[in-house]
């Protein structure tokens, strides 16, 4: 059996509960109108009472209580029939109470006998019969009624039963002298409540089944136009998981799923770009370990097979290439930043300045060489002060971190151009700084570049060629200067010069706080 997508698992608990909230409501909606049409209807039936209200008010005001009436139902009786004796006290006039009427308990005039109360002839339109055989049983809305008085106690008729409907009877003045109440039917088993009970139910099913209907519909799409683009992310991550990392991942319409498309795509760019770098990474390291190897397998070949005599210059060569590979290892494990790789260093209190006098005075000749300018005036003024600035730091790893950045500068600056190197003393969050600055002209490095500078073996122009030893032009020389200086506790960056070609700004915490 297919596993079931999440879309179509979505539906599915949208359907289950939809059809649950139905039965619900129906339930519910029966119920409810069961419990609720007998209240409604007692409602209706006691505001079509205004005649016994009016009787009623009448009979207290001439009475001036109820004595009359608690405790004896005939009178309560006489009282409801429009003919009674105190119906014969109403007033001339007054319109007599729809029929029919309730009757009294015992005989009475029949339907041959004429008129039971000629003084009180029926209303046009009435029922001329006269009221009810003297065998009909005291029921309908009559059997239901009762009276109580202004404590709430029960006077005459059938005891309030919950739900009941009330009417309140005040006298002239507005005092309130008692209330009718009429309770409601107890059980809706008549045909005529059943039938409209049913009809009632049929158009609250219709109804829900219709709203059931649209809104299985309304689920079905937004779960297909919500849900299915998952689908689309999964295989998208799918696709990236297997190594397929031009997977891109298409969704239109909705703005936020079309911004979660952006961003999976935008993170599979920097998938390929960091694969790609990963080859080009082993490639160059595979490249600079390959060079002394072949240099190093030359020379024992040539001493096996006899050409080259086993000599001290064969064993010096074989020596410089093992460094070189001991030197290249080394510095592959301080731009990773290995901690481990500077574990051995101590740092003791050095001059900063003076090793980077040292560092520009050894690079003088390339330099003249190369025609191009050296400007470090700032460098030397700040390094002649009295107390020089000092930091706490390895000696031979900062000559290492400024002989790289003069190195760099020297490779890739165009004959002609200078570089200027310069020293100030700064605060930083409350913290002397010893800031330098290294500015060289034409050519620059593009902004998209710079911040992948200190990136190991990552070169601007892979079409330029690697000189010398390769430590710089292999693409390491910046990491390892950013993996020192940050084990010193400071900071490199990089950016654009304003003499056109590339500043390096470097940060190391002073051991002491001059002043600027």
């Amino acid at each position: 059996m297919p596993r079931l997508k999440l879309q179509h698992k979505a539906f599915f608990a949208l359907a289950l509960l939809l059809v649950a909230l139905l039965v619900l409501f129906i339930g519910f909606s029966r119920l409810g109108l069961q419990r609720g049409l007998g209240p409604y209807m007692a409602e209706v039936e006691l505001g079509g009472m205004d005649w016994l209200a009016e009787r009623l008010v009448q009979h207290h005001e001439q009475q001036g209580h109820w004595d009359a009436l608690r405790g004896r139902p005939r009178v309560w009786h006489d009282m409801l029939r429009p003919g009674g004796r105190e119906g014969r006290q109403m007033p001339a006039g007054s319109p007599p109470p729809p029929g029919p009427w309730p009757p009294m308990h015992g005989p009475g005039p029949g339907p041959d006998h004429g008129p039971a109360h000629p003084a009180h002839p029926a209303p046009p339109g009435a029922d001329r019969r006269g009221p009810p055989p003297p065998d009909r049983p005291f029921g309908g809305p009559w059997a239901r009624l009762a009276l109580v008085d202004a404590q709430g106690q029960l006077v005459s008729g059938l005891a309030p039963q919950p739900g009941a409907a009330r009417r309140s009877l005040r006298a002239a003045s507005g005092r309130a002298i008692g209330e009718i109440v009429l309770s409601p039917v107890q059980n809706v088993q008549s045909d005529l409540d059943r039938a409209f009970l049913a009809q009632q139910m049929d158009f609250v099913a219709w109804t829900g089944l219709s709203g059931l209907a649209l809104v299985l519909l309304l689920s079905a799409w937004l779960t297909r136009r919500w849900l299915e683009p998952l689908t689309a992310f999964v295989d998208g991550l799918r696709g990236i998981a297997a190594g397929r990392l031009d997977t891109r991942v298409t969704i239109k319409g909705d703005e936020e799923l079309a911004r979660l498309a952006e961003t999976f795509n935008d993170m599979a760019v920097q998938l390929a770009g960091m694969e790609a770098s990963r080859q080009r990474w082993l490639a160059d390291v595979a490249h600079e370990l390959r060079t002394p190897l072949s240099t190093m397998r030359a020379e024992v070949e040539a001493v096996q097979d006899g050409v080259h005599p086993m000599d001290e210059r064969v064993a010096l060569r074989l020596h410089r290439q093992i460094m070189r590979l001991i030197r290249l290892v080394s510095d592959l494990r301080v731009s990773l930043d290995d901690p481990h790789a500077l574990g051995g260093t101590s740092h003791v209190p050095v001059h900063p300045l003076s090793l980077l006098a040292e560092a520009l005075e050894g690079v003088v000749p390339s330099f003249e060489q190369a025609g191009i300018g050296l400007v470090h005036a700032s460098v030397d003024q700040l390094g002649a002060r009295d107390p020089a600035p000092l930091v706490m730091g390895d000696a031979h790893r900062l000559q290492q971190v400024f002989s790289n950045l003069l190195e760099n500068s020297l490779r890739y600056t165009a004959t002609g151009g200078r570089l200027e190197v310069a020293a100030e003393l700064v605060h930083l969050q409350g913290h002397g700084m010893l800031q330098l600055r290294w500015d060289d002209t034409a050519p620059g490095v593009a902004e998209q570049h710079l911040p992948r500078l200190f990136d190991r073996l990552y070169r601007v122009d892979t079409s330029r060629v690697r000189e010398g030893d390769g430590m710089g032009g292999s693409g390491l020389g910046l990491a390892i200067c950013r993996a020192i200086v940050q084990a010193h506790g400071g900071r490199i960056e990089a950016s654009a010069s304003p003499l056109g070609g590339l500043r390096i700004t470097l940060w190391l915490p002073l051991l002491e706080n001059p002043a600027p």
